[in-house]
């Protein structure tokens, strides 16, 4: 088994490295003077089972076409089978065409990883689970549920009795219902809201009874936090005893962190799937957790073909 690492994540895949035990295969990931990437492997791969770690976050397409040339590149080299491990896919979001004459570029993005010669694709939190389906070779989605419940219960034992998981909208009613279920099925509550235009919400009404509740508000995706800040500001309108955010991909794009730090949140958590670039880093509400075990336990039970899903009993 052999790891190889884009750019993406650095810190991320010397961890996942670290718990694996093995060390990153050595390549030169390298742009020339007019930004053409260029990609060199300096091990042999003939036969191995090589996985490749890149996230697709910002510069998505920079490190969306880094990972499709690792992919190719290994592909060359007889590499036996190449998994695609994308902790945060970017793309995501546009898994259907919200109106006439636009494009699922979720599904062009699928075409390409297995186009360049991808066996198999490893995610975690997938925005929506038909994704899955959109490739034609084996794909596996992690849920980072299991790592944000064990932080709730050590970081608010004295809540217990007062959680409350709260969906910040319909669709993450699944996600959150999840999440409840490991939090000794805690009451569930939905935000219910209106977007009128893409980044932009405005909450229209709380399902459920938050009064007196430490609420979780829990998501895949943080972007501009608008949806998690507005939805904040309502639970504790409805008198919430507090909330915090637990969310897997911190995207946190434009003025998003000052935006947590001036919100009703007592704290936002994000996962290491992105890489956390300095504000996020130095900003007193938000806190990183780790998915670099559940990774690379994941990728451990592939390589050896173990059962994935039993991660999740």
């Amino acid at each position: 088994m052999k790891l190889l690492a884009g750019n993406s994540n650095p810190r991320l895949a010397e961890e996942v490295a670290r718990y694996l035990e093995i060390p990153l295969t050595a390549a030169s990931v390298r742009r020339f003077a007019d930004e053409e990437i260029f990609v060199e492997i300096h091990e042999n791969v003939r036969g191995q089972d090589v996985f490749v770690l890149q996230s697709t976050s910002a510069p998505a397409n920079d490190n969306l076409m880094e990972l499709l040339i690792c992919i190719d590149a290994l592909r060359r080299a007889s590499a036996k089978r190449i998994t695609a491990v994308v902790p945060y896919f970017g793309y995501a979001r546009q898994d259907r065409k919200p109106g006439p004459r636009t494009p699922i570029s979720a599904k062009l993005v699928a075409n390409l990883i297995t186009v360049a010669g991808a066996s198999r694709v490893l995610s975690v939190d997938l925005h929506a689970g038909q994704i899955q389906g959109f490739f034609d070779i084996p794909t596996d989605n992690l849920y980072g549920a299991p790592v944000m419940s064990a932080d709730i219960q050590s970081r608010y034992p004295a809540q217990a009795g007062r959680l409350m998981v709260v969906s910040p909208d319909v669709g993450g009613v699944v996600r959150a219902r999840a999440l409840a279920r490991r939090l000794d099925n805690a009451p569930l509550a939905i935000v219910d809201k209106r977007r009128e235009r893409p980044g932009e919400s405005e909450v229209m009404n709380i399902i459920g009874d938050v009064k007196d509740r430490f609420c979780i508000l829990v998501d895949d995706i943080v972007d501009s936090a608008g949806t998690l800040c507005n939805a904040a500001q309502a639970l504790m309108d409805q008198g919430a005893a507090g909330v915090a955010a637990y969310v897997t991909h911190g995207v946190l794009s434009g003025g998003a962190v000052a935006r947590v730090e001036g919100s009703a949140l007592t704290e936002l958590v994000i996962t290491d799937s992105i890489f956390a670039v300095p504000p996020v880093a130095a900003a007193k509400k938000i806190r990183v957790l780790t998915i670099a075990p559940l990774l690379g336990e994941a990728i451990r039970r592939i390589s050896d073909e173990s059962s994935v899903s039993s991660l999740f009993d």
